[in-house]
């Protein structure tokens, strides 16, 4: 890209089999080109070379990084095999060295578990510290959750700002307006990953119980499940439906265009991988395709995701579940103004154009730091 402005995109270890924070960047790098920065992703190769090779490696490429930005991904998981991510902590210190202006993407704001076991209270507390000392060490801190929401963070301090991340799939409109009345096509209910543990039992109670729910109201019904841990769990959700009269697809992992074009093709989404927050990046992928979501209430402020088209219910109540997407599919007009929410809270707050133009404002207006 002749002339542009090189940034750098400097992300951990790679997550398998899909990885979010790549996706992440990928799709900011393509909305940044027109504004004449090339986003070039980098990662810190740890996991392959062991710290000390990957920190000197890291130190030399750093020489080459003074005239753009460093924009720093961190999740616990992408630094460290056992969240406890001290080398991020590191890999700023290195940067900081080398004179580089060096903004952190936090994708995770911090402590990621509530477990009260001490080995979980120890993991969560080193996370605290080392969101912290990214953010101290940091000339901006870019936070994916509303800065209120995030208890250690310093109020009124000018190098945090809060932009939403989007969806790691292109944006597609829904299909043509939508009819509730059953015209002999089933209703389709997209599910758009499983948890890849214990909770995936759980989960597909919940979405068997609606849809049983509803299909006892004569409604024709079809079920497709895709994405992250749905090909894991295919026994699981053959023993979770067997005996329910809906039509059951299981997609697995699809890639980024064929997932955007089964959600556009929906009529609604579940989305029960535990309560709603603003970083959960099935719900973002509703959006984008302009989908009306059954969820469960999570905190009290998560906008903007709650400007979109969600309905939420109260955690784990399968019966309130089962009422709200009843509602949803057989109600046209309800139907309607969520996806209308959706569609406009996704050209407000989460398309990449609208992301990458707050990024460029607020690095922009020049480095804060320590």
């Amino acid at each position: 890209m002749a002339g542009a402005r090189q940034w750098i995109a400097l992300l951990g270890r790679r997550d398998i089999p899909t990885d979010g924070v790549e996706d992440y960047c990928t799709f900011l790098g393509r909305a940044l080109a027109p504004h004449g920065v090339e986003l070039k992703l980098v990662r810190v190769n740890w996991n392959g070379r062991g710290w000390l090779s990957a920190l000197r490696q890291l130190s030399r490429d750093a020489t080459e990084w003074r005239e753009g930005w460093v924009l720093l991904q961190y999740t616990a998981l992408g630094w460290s095999h056992r969240g406890f991510p001290i080398g991020a902590w590191a890999a700023l210190e290195v940067l900081r060295r080398r004179g580089v202006r060096c903004a952190v993407i936090f994708h995770e704001p911090g402590c990621q578990t509530e477990d009260v076991r001490w080995v979980q209270r120890v993991r969560g507390a080193c996370q605290d510290w080392v969101a912290r000392g990214l953010y101290r060490g940091a000339a901006k801190s870019i936070f994916a959750d509303w800065l209120e929401s995030i208890p250690w963070l310093p109020r009124g301090g000018a190098k945090a700002a809060f932009i939403p991340i989007g969806a790691n799939i292109p944006a597609l409109r829904p299909r043509a307006e939508y009819v509730a009345e059953n015209n002999g096509a089933p209703k389709t209910v997209v599910v758009f990953c499983l948890t890849c543990d214990s909770n995936a039992s759980r989960e597909l109670g919940d979405i068997s119980y609606a849809m049983r729910s509803l299909a006892a109201k004569d409604v024709k019904l079809r079920l497709v499940l895709l994405g992250r841990g749905t090909a894991e769990a295919k026994e699981e959700i053959a023993r979770a439906f067997e005996d329910v009269p809906v039509e059951v697809l299981n997609l697995g992992l699809r890639t980024a265009e064929e997932v955007s074009r089964t959600l556009s093709e929906s009529d609604a989404m579940l989305c029960v991988r535990g309560k709603l927050f603003p970083r959960r990046g099935s719900a973002l992928a509703g959006i984008a395709c302009g989908l009306p979501i059954i969820a469960y209430e999570g905190a009290k402020d998560i906008f903007p995701l709650g400007e979109a088209g969600v309905h939420l219910v109260p955690y784990g109540n399968r019966h309130a579940l089962a009422e709200a997407l009843a509602q949803v599919l057989l109600d046209s007009g309800l139907h309607e103004r969520l996806r209308a929410r959706s569609l406009r809270a996704y050209e407000q707050y989460f398309s990449w154009d609208v992301i990458a133009g707050e990024l460029l404002r607020i690095l922009e207006e020049g480095p804060s730091g320590p």
